[in-house]
């Protein structure tokens, strides 16, 4: 693969490049009676929130020095285009049944304002403000036209670049399905990306779904893709032929997750943080008992796949060790089953590699945290009362575009 091209071939080498998103009015869209819907357990304080995720990006640019590419200035830059600005509005008004009103929604909007619609979402009083027309008598006032995303902030879920391209996720949830096709067109049409993404198939069918916070690179020759509550088998073997048929990566492991609120993705479960280390939940490590592992079994004269399927009946743990030389395990609460739960909910194992040896962890992890500097990784922490309420750490934040290549 050219070096121009978007892949990953590690999970902690030092960080150059990555996308995230600011916190913004989506989140004050959340209320007790919608943030079920919206897939939160709690309904956040934004301007704290942004103060937090500020301090991560600061953090990240000077400790990694790395180039920190944010959402809503890309998507900007691709709504500039006018055909794009009219499919990206179309497509979002369809929920509505509006569509068809498209430019002259457009028209009332300057290219910043609908970047921000499609994140926030529009209640049709806020439309109503510039644009009467009796169709938005059939609604509510308070009723949403374009529905937020909330969950925006967690840029690790949308897409997940790997050894051989970009993994265009296909959401589980209603609430969060926008999210991947705005990811796909900054990947399709921006300057820094056009002509450098190869996506990667993930399978026919409304009923396949994948999302990048189960897919975590072991190495140059291995992916593993958690089977969770929101990504299932279909998508991995599409996923595997799409991975195994371009070379290089020559084993896919789907690892069967527990179908827990705090083992909502294969990363809150372990991430890898060096060559030989990774930070674990051990009680989830120690109870998945059933992983596949895909090879190519061969390609015939059409360029169809065929895999090979090895069913693994040991836990992840075992797994990891036989796919990586002389493992070092550190376990989040430091070992205690009483910390271990506790600062799991707050996704202790989901820590941010921006180096070998260099996490960025929140702080009220305090227990993990000594655990990982014991083992002699640098750990820098960020504030985290508003940023843990979404059920997820500073992985989940963060979508890497560029490592230093091991």
């Amino acid at each position: 693969m050219p070096e121009d091209r978007v892949a990953l071939h590690s999970e902690f080498g030092t960080l150059k490049s990555v996308i995230m998103h600011r916190p913004g009015k989506e989140i004050d869209r959340l209320t007790p009676y919608n943030k079920s819907e919206l897939l939160f357990d709690d309904v956040p304080f934004l301007q704290q929130m942004q103060k937090e995720h500020d301090e991560f990006t600061v953090l990240i640019k000077q400790a990694a020095g790395a180039q920190v590419y944010r959402l809503h200035e890309l998507l900007i830059d691709v709504l500039i285009d006018d055909n794009l600005l009219l499919e990206a509005i179309t497509d979002a008004l369809n929920g509505s049944g509006i569509e068809e009103h498209s430019e002259e929604f457009i028209a009332r909007y300057s290219t910043s304002e609908c970047a921000g619609i499609l994140l926030h979402g529009i209640k049709v009083n806020e439309l109503k403000r510039k644009y009467q027309h009796k169709v938005l008598d059939k609604f509510d006032d308070y009723d949403y036209l374009i529905k937020p995303n909330p969950n925006l902030y967690f840029m690790r879920d949308p897409a997940a670049v790997v050894q051989t391209g970009v993994i265009s996720s296909k959401m589980k949830f209603p609430g969060r399905q926008r999210e991947s096709k705005l990811l796909r067109t900054i990947f399709e049409n921006h300057d820094l990306f056009k002509g450098r993404v190869d996506f990667l198939d993930t399978g026919e069918g409304v009923n396949t779904c994948i999302e990048g916070g189960d897919v975590i690179v072991l190495s140059d020759k291995a992916l593993a893709i958690g089977h969770s509550e929101r990504t299932d088998t279909k998508a991995i073997e599409a996923v595997a032929r799409q991975v195994l048929k371009k070379g290089g990566v020559e084993r896919v492991y789907e690892v069967h997750l527990p179908k827990v609120r705090n083992c909502m993705h294969l990363d809150t479960v372990f991430t890898i943080i060096d060559e030989n280390l990774v930070v674990t939940y051990p009680d989830a490590m120690q109870s998945v008992l059933q992983t596949n592992v895909y090879r190519l079994d061969e390609v015939d004269s059409e360029g169809n796949v065929s895999l090979h399927k090895e069913e693994i009946n040991d836990s992840i743990l075992k797994v990891l060790q036989n796919e990586i030389d002389h493992l070092e395990v550190v376990e989040t609460g430091d070992g205690n089953p009483d910390y271990a739960r506790r600062e799991q909910w707050f996704d202790g194992a989901n820590v941010f590699a921006i180096g070998p040896r260099r996490v960025i962890s929140y702080n009220r992890n305090i227990h993990t945290n000594r655990a990982l500097r014991h083992a002699g990784v640098e750990v820098l922490e960020i504030s985290s009362s508003e940023l843990s309420r979404g059920l997820g750490g500073p992985r989940c934040m963060t979508m890497p575009i560029e490592r230093q290549k091991f």
